[in-house]
């Protein structure tokens, strides 16, 4: 199910959704054929793929092409030099260099040209100039406390777009070209204005709410001097500001054709498919709380998958290493503890978990006793946020590595029918990625078995 999720919104399934003309692109209604200079950008995890996949498909080639992305993230030969790579989730000052030649690019267009923008997850990290007067080693502090506090991305994103340059709209602001963004959405709701801090789209968000996310934290006396830069600052271009009437942004993807493909696995293989949210959000182990608790409310003779995607947080207050979904799976595991015919998987459509090398992980109720037997508390574990310290080694662990996309995080709870089924492994390849060449490690193989 994961996997077929994950195909899903691979970058060449998405971008077939475009129109490839000689002149130029379209998605739907919004055409790009300018009679000066195309102009192709890619941002964040998912930019390398689909720069190299519009690439591909385009009768025109770019008269210019820009790819950022996270450093360690797969980048295809195709453009791999027009490729620059910065940190993630913490900025740094590779990002501040591409940031600001990203924005002179932009700058030097004129209304003949004509830009496309590829968009996805991670963008806000490496978008990293910061503004006048901002420091870099601030905004890092900043995201870091925000991070380890359990913001939601909401709440991170707004105060980002109060420090950096080319979010909050500031970057579709400074381009006097026509610009269409077409985003793949990492965040729930899909909120366009949240996406990637929403670079080319208008900031509902004003600096008085990204003090209030500061307060709401315990931060506001820690970063106090980011609090007094704000009492002079001009606010992020809003919805309707007129250097906005040149941007158009649309939804590319999201965790919506995750879930139906998903859906369609459990179905083949005889479970009834119930999509419960697309917006899951809260502390990570209280989620696996809840999560197990579902399943275990669910009745058994009829085999039942309830499907969810959103985006977790974790307030960290131990050493240990992992991430939300390790966090969720664990905390869902010690819940399950003993209960037959429930399992619960945890993962991010990105393949990397916070600090761990995982995705997440698959757990029943046999998990924290298979741990035990190995000399690995899982208890002590969740109270010193260490999931990875107890999944590392173990079958339960989803180790993909950078999956070439990214729609935010995903989360099955299956109750086990009366005929416990097999998904043959030609099926499952057949789903994951399509059976493309370069599938991440830890894709179905023909000599294996998914249960």
């Amino acid at each position: 199910m994961f996997l077929a999720a994950v195909a899903a919104v691979q970058p060449d399934a998405l971008v077939r959704r475009l129109a490839f003309t000689p002149s130029g692109a379209a998605f739907g209604d919004d055409v790009v054929e300018p009679a000066g200079r195309l102009v192709l950008i890619a941002l964040g995890k998912a930019a390398p793929d689909l720069a190299a996949t519009f690439l591909a498909r385009s009768q025109r080639p770019p008269d210019t092409l820009f790819v950022l992305a996270p450093e360690g993230v797969p980048v295809p030969d195709a453009v791999a030099p027009a490729t620059r790579t910065a940190r993630h989730p913490l900025p740094d000052e590779r990002g501040v260099a591409a940031t600001a030649e990203l924005r002179a690019l932009l700058a030097a267009l004129d209304p003949q040209d004509g830009v496309v923008v590829l968009l996805s997850g991670g963008s806000s990290a490496l978008l990293a100039e910061p503004l006048p007067g901002v420091a870099l080693e601030r905004v890092v502090a900043v995201t870091r406390a925000l991070l380890e506090g359990g913001a939601t991305i909401g709440e991170l994103n707004a105060v980002r777009k109060h420090l950096l340059a080319a979010v909050g709209g500031r970057l579709a602001a400074g381009c006097r070209a026509p610009l269409l963004t077409l985003a793949l959405s990492d965040v729930p709701g899909d909120d366009l204005a949240t996406i990637a801090s929403g670079p080319t789209v208008g900031d509902p968000t004003t600096l008085a709410d990204a003090v209030a996310v500061l307060r709401r934290h315990g931060l506001e006396a820690d970063f106090a001097d980011l609090v007094a830069s704000w009492g002079n600052a001009a606010e992020s271009p809003k919805p309707g500001d007129p250097r906005l009437e040149r941007a158009t942004t649309r939804l590319l993807g999201s965790s919506r054709e995750a879930l139906e493909a998903a859906a369609g696995v459990a179905r083949d293989a005889g479970f009834v498919p119930r999509v419960v949210t697309r917006t899951l959000r809260g502390e990570a182990r209280e989620i696996g709380r809840t999560l197990a608790a579902l399943a275990r409310a669910a009745g058994v003779g009829e085999g039942v998958a309830l499907l969810f995607a959103g985006e977790t947080t974790v307030t960290v207050t131990g050493h240990g290493r992992g991430g939300r979904n390790l966090e969720v799976a664990l905390a869902a595991a010690l819940a399950l503890d003993g209960t037959s015919d429930r399992c619960i998987l945890a993962a991010g459509t990105d393949g990397v978990d916070g600090s761990s090398p995982a995705a997440g992980a698959v757990v029943d109720g046999d998990t924290a006793a298979r741990g035990r037997l190995l000399g690995r508390d899982p208890d002590a574990a969740l109270a010193d946020n260490d999931a990875w310290g107890f999944f590392a080694g173990l079958p339960e662990a989803i180790v993909t590595g950078p999956t070439g996309t990214n729609v935010a995080d995903l989360a099955f709870a299956l109750v086990a029918g009366a005929v416990p089924l097999l998904l043959s492994d030609a099926a499952a390849a057949a789903l994951a990625f399509g059976g493309r060449a370069g599938a991440p490690p830890g894709a179905a193989k023909p000599d294996d078995t998914v249960r």
